[in-house]
C-alpha cells in the first residue's frame, strides 16, 4: 500500500469523499480532475513517484505552470484545496507523516462582489409587467409554461436556494402548516427555509394545475413536455433565466444566471437589515466568511449614496 500507484490511491480517496464525506458528484469530478492533472505532471517531469515522495517543490512547480498558463488564482486555490484534502486523507491512512501542502502558499484572490439585481428589476418580475417590451405588457405568458417560469423566479428570489436545490425540491418537502420548505443542499445537508404566504399560495395553485395536465407530480416544478412533465435540468433553467433577464432588460449585469437570483436574495436581505448569521443559515453556508461578502454590497451602496449626495465627496 505504501507504493500504491497514485491513480489507484486517487480512486480510493474519491470513493472516501463520495461515500463517507458525502460530497456531491460535481465536487468529486472536480477533485478527480485536479488530482489527475497533478499526477500527469509529476509522471511527465519526475517519473513514477510514490505519494510519500511527492514534495512541496513538485507541487509548487505544477502550480507555477498553471499560473503561467493563465489559470486564475481562484481556480488555483480550488486545486490547492483539493490537494490539502487528498494529502490529509493520506496521513489518515498512515501513508504520510506530514503533508507537503504545509509549505504551499495560496495565491491572493481579488475579492469580487457578487452581482445582484436591483429591487425595481425584481418588482417588474414579481408584478409580471415588462419595463421595455412594446409587443406585450407581460413578462410571463398566461399558460402553464409561463406560470412554471414565473414560479421558478419567485422561488429563487424568495428563498435564495441553489439551482440544484430547486431541481431536487419535491412536493412533500413543503410544510404548509409551518410555511416552510426543506431543501437538500451541499454535502447532502438539509435545511429548512421559511416561505411567505404569497409564495405558498403560488406553489399550491401551481401544484393543483399541474395535477390536471401532467402525470408525474412528485417534483414541485417540472419541465413542460407534450404529454407528461419531467424533471428540470440545469441548462434548461439557466437558459430560461438568462432569456427573461436579457429580453426584458431586467438587469445590466453581464452574468445573468440563476445564481444571480441567489445573490439578489442575500443582498436585499442584508441591505434591509437582516442579521448576517440569519442570512448564513438561509443560504446554507458552512462558514460565515462565505456570507460576509454580501455586507460589502451594502457598504458599496452607502459609498455610492455618499458620493452622489455629499457636497465634499
Amino acid at each position: 500500500m505504501l507504493n500504491e500507484p497514485l491513480y489507484s490511491l486517487a480512486e480510493r480517496f474519491l470513493s472516501y469523499i463520495a461515500l463517507e464525506k458525502r460530497y456531491s458528484a460535481h465536487t468529486a469530478t472536480a477533485y478527480r480532475n485536479d488530482l489527475l492533472q497533478l499526477f500527469d505532471y509529476i509522471s511527465i517531469h519526475y517519473g513514477a513517484t510514490p505519494v510519500a515522495d511527492i514534495s512541496h517543490i513538485m507541487i509548487r512547480s505544477w502550480l507555477a505552470q498553471l499560473m503561467d498558463d493563465a489559470v486564475t488564482a481562484r481556480s488555483v486555490n480550488r486545486k490547492i484545496s483539493t490537494l490539502k484534502s487528498f494529502f490529509k486523507y493520506c496521513m489518515r491512512m498512515g501513508l504520510l507523516k506530514q503533508s507537503p501542502m504545509t509549505k504551499v502558499i495560496s495565491p491572493k484572490v481579488k475579492k469580487r462582489l457578487p452581482g445582484f439585481i436591483e429591487e425595481k428589476g425584481m418588482r417588474a418580475l414579481e408584478d409580471n409587467v415588462s419595463p421595455v417590451s412594446v409587443t406585450s405588457l407581460h413578462i410571463f405568458n398566461d399558460d402553464f409554461e409561463g406560470r412554471t417560469h414565473r414560479l421558478i423566479f419567485e422561488i429563487f428570489y424568495q428563498t435564495g436556494i441553489r439551482l440544484s436545490e430547486l431541481i431536487g425540491l419535491e412536493e412533500f418537502k413543503i410544510d404548509k402548516g409551518n410555511k416552510t420548505i426543506k431543501v437538500l443542499g451541499k454535502g447532502n445537508k438539509e435545511r429548512i427555509i421559511p416561505v411567505s404566504e404569497r409564495l405558498l399560495s403560488q406553489m399550491e395553485a401551481y401544484m393543483k394545475e399541474k395535477r390536471s395536465v401532467l402525470e408525474e407530480i412528485e417534483p414541485l416544478v417540472l419541465l413542460v413536455h407534450p404529454v407528461t412533465g419531467r424533471r428540470l435540468y440545469p441548462k434548461y433553467v439557466y437558459l430560461m433565466v438568462r432569456k427573461y433577464l436579457t429580453e426584458h432588460q431586467i438587469t445590466t449585469l453581464k452574468k445573468k444566471s440563476p445564481h444571480v437570483l441567489r445573490h439578489t436574495f442575500a443582498t436585499h436581505l442584508t441591505n434591509n437589515g437582516a442579521k448576517l448569521n440569519a442570512v448564513k443559515e438561509l443560504l446554507g453556508h458552512a462558514n460565515l466568511s462565505a456570507t460576509q461578502v454580501y455586507t460589502h454590497n451594502s457598504i458599496e451602496k452607502l459609498k455610492k449614496a455618499y458620493n452622489q449626495a455629499h457636497p465634499k465627496a
